[in-house]
């Protein structure tokens, strides 16, 4: 807080009325501060070039210090320092451009060299031959292994100051010698405090068996692991390798295992978006690494051709798919990021991780229901998308079998809606979110999803912009995947209940599966549905058992059969969808066969369970039916013979 008075004592000049003065002295200016350092690195660099001229001389004559010119010596001297530190101004070497030591600035020092040598033998020819002209040439030379070598000892004597101590530290073992594992070495020993003491590397290529990193030296391959850990007492092994797929994490933390170790692991890059590892980056490994962890590219010209500076809309903004999408197009520096959701708590938790406050203040916070046609038309008029990505729907299997008329209203007729007010103030493009359910769909979830695909393709031929689906499986760490039940269940003591022993799943985690959403949005399409490569179906009875084991205590693994309408397999392409991939290797592009929305009236809320969940099979195999509006068809006319509804195709 500062004080506005006037100051006694003080001259008149110094005493003005009403001057505000600060509670303690002015700082200091930041050009003070920085240049008696960087003068100090002028100094030695003209001090050991002037040494250089002196050592070069001396050679020169061989080691004769009377045939020796100390006065044109001194006089060359100086001259060098003026134009050795007009060169280094120049490239940057005294303007803080560079940390000290970097190879930048050994670079800057070698470009100073080159420019002030000739420069010097220059000026010995217009001063008449102070020095010989050979010992110019070697000092030269032998003042850039001075500047050099001076600035590495002090980067070396800096770097062991930061070291942490190996009696405070946990002594890790790393696994890989890349640049992963530069980054995680770096961020470990340039702090004294750092928990960490890395004490080896392992790393499988042959060609780095005499590597050092950091003064680390790499003992061996995975297979030493055993050896290395007990030689160096190590009491962790850390995998710092991030685009280490869940293969290579599962195969080395099944060798850690015996070791009596902690395993660690660094993020997968979709996590750290190519930014540098840091201490705190590094974790236990979680099954999700185990699972669903891979290198997924992506074209970042194209999404940001279409992302950046544009008004994106997201709706289920508040659950786990919409708000990683969220996170992730806030990277893309979109003009305006609409989060939409119904659920007012997601979008607070969503905003809370954007930006720190979650003051809930902001009109790009929308509580929002998809069933409100009217609702949705105000959201599109105030807010006017050019992209949209439709992530709102109901998803449990189960819960809709029983409750078929909830996925028609949230997941048809919403999308429906989305699709209508899309359309209405032209969004330039559209995802929808489908899932893996929508192939031979044989559910209520699929048969409403694979309905939406169908709305969509027919949206896309009818609209100026690209509308898609993009379809792919479970979602590890999403609310309600089998992680996060199992997770809870052994939370309680168990047991884990697993439907079939032979059952298997696709898994993505919800980094992976969002980047690969984005820039399936990218790509040129013709409503067709965007199927994301999920790599190799898991044993859920695998996961079960790995979970299992994990555990503090026994927990039992319970096989309870398979629920109604649940497949033992699911499918990522229907029978007759084929796997093509023009535009990227994880993205298969499949067309859809556009359903009229207006079929739409065939379908009511109030129907019997198993009337309204024929209907919708039929709806999503059918062919496309004419755009004559069709009357709603209620529970008192759905008797009449002449408003039967078709029944499911065999």
């Amino acid at each position: 807080m500062q004080v506005r008075r006037r100051a006694s004592g003080d001259s008149s000049a110094d005493a003005t009325p009403g001057e505000w003065r600060g509670p303690g002295p002015h700082p200091v200016a930041w050009y003070r501060k920085a240049l008696p350092g960087r003068a100090a690195r002028a100094v030695t660099d003209a001090v050991a070039l002037a040494s250089a001229l002196l050592i070069a001389t001396l050679l020169r004559h061989d080691g004769h210090i009377g045939e020796v010119d100390f006065t044109g010596l001194v006089v060359l001297s100086a001259a060098a320092a003026v134009v050795q530190t007009a060169a280094g101004i120049h490239f940057g070497l005294y303007t803080g451009r560079w940390s000290y030591g970097c190879f930048e600035e050994i670079a800057a020092l070698a470009r100073t060299a080159a420019v002030t040598t000739p420069a010097l033998f220059l000026l010995d020819t217009l001063m008449g031959r102070l020095v010989p002209r050979s010992a110019i040439i070697a000092a030269g030379l032998i003042a850039l292994v001075f500047t050099a070598g001076v600035r590495y000892t002090v980067r070396l004597l800096h770097d062991n100051r930061l070291r942490p101590s190996p009696e405070h530290g946990t002594r890790v073992v790393v696994m890989g010698a890349g640049e992963g594992a530069t980054q995680v070495l770096r961020a470990m020993l340039r702090s004294p405090q750092s928990p960490y003491v890395p004490v080896a590397l392992l790393d499988d290529d042959p060609a780095k068996r005499t590597f050092r990193v950091m003064g680390v030296p790499v003992s061996g391959t995975r297979d030493d692991m055993a050896d290395v850990v007990r030689r160096y007492r190590a009491e962790a092994v850390v995998i710092a390798i991030p685009s280490a797929s869940a293969e290579l994490i599962r195969a080395l933390t099944e060798m850690a295992q015996p070791l009596n170790v902690d395993l660690k692991v660094v993020p997968p890059v979709v996590e750290l978006f190519g930014r540098t590892v840091r201490v705190e980056d590094i974790r236990p490994v979680s099954h999700a690494d185990l699972l669903g962890r891979r290198e997924v590219g992506i074209d970042l010209e194209a999404v940001a051709g279409y992302l950046e500076g544009r008004r994106v809309l997201v709706t289920g903004a508040g659950g786990s798919i919409g708000s990683e999408l969220c996170r992730q197009l806030a990277r893309f520096n979109p003009a305006q990021l609409v989060m939409l959701d119904r659920d007012e708590s997601g979008l607070h938790a969503v905003q809370l991780s954007l930006d720190g406050r979650g003051q809930l203040d902001d009109r790009n916070l929308v509580v929002a229901d998809i069933r409100d046609l009217q609702r949705l038309d105000e959201v599109f008029a105030e807010h006017k998308p050019h992209v949209v990505f439709h992530a709102a729907a109901l998803k449990h299997l189960p819960l809709l079998e029983m409750h078929p008329s909830e996925a028609l209203k949230t997941n048809i007729i919403g999308t429906y809606q989305i699709l209508q007010a899309a359309m209405k103030h032209n969004v330039d493009r559209l995802v929808n979110i489908s899932t893996d359910k929508a192939a031979d769909p044989c559910s209520v979830l699929g048969y409403s999803k694979r309905i939406t695909e169908r709305l969509t393709a027919a949206a896309d031929a009818t609209a100026t912009g690209t509308y898609c689906s993009v379809r792919f499986g479970n979602v590890l760490g999403s609310r309600g995947s089998v992680l996060t039940a199992f997770t809870a269940q052994v939370a309680a003591g168990g047991p884990i209940t697993v439907t079939h022993p032979d059952v298997t799943r696709y898994f993505m985690t919800v980094q992976e599966a969002v980047r690969l959403v984005i820039q399936a949005g990218a790509l040129e399409s013709k409503g067709e549905v965007l199927i994301l490569d999920m790599g190799e179906p898991v044993r859920i009875a695998d996961v079960a058992k790995r979970i299992a084991d994990a555990a503090d205590q026994h927990i039992q693994i319970v096989y309870t059969g398979l629920r109604p309408a649940e497949k033992l397999a699911e499918v990522l392409l229907g029978p007759d969808e084929p796997d093509h991939r023009p535009n990227h290797p994880l993205i298969s592009q499949a067309p859809v066969p556009p359903l009229d929305g207006a079929v739409l009236s065939l379908l009511d809320a109030s129907a019997q369970r198993d009337e309204l969940i024929a209907v919708l099979h039929w709806l999503s195999e059918s062919p496309a039916l004419p755009k004559k509006p069709h009357p709603v068809i209620t529970g008192k006319q759905r008797r009449s013979p002449e408003n039967v509804v078709p029944g499911p195709r065999s």
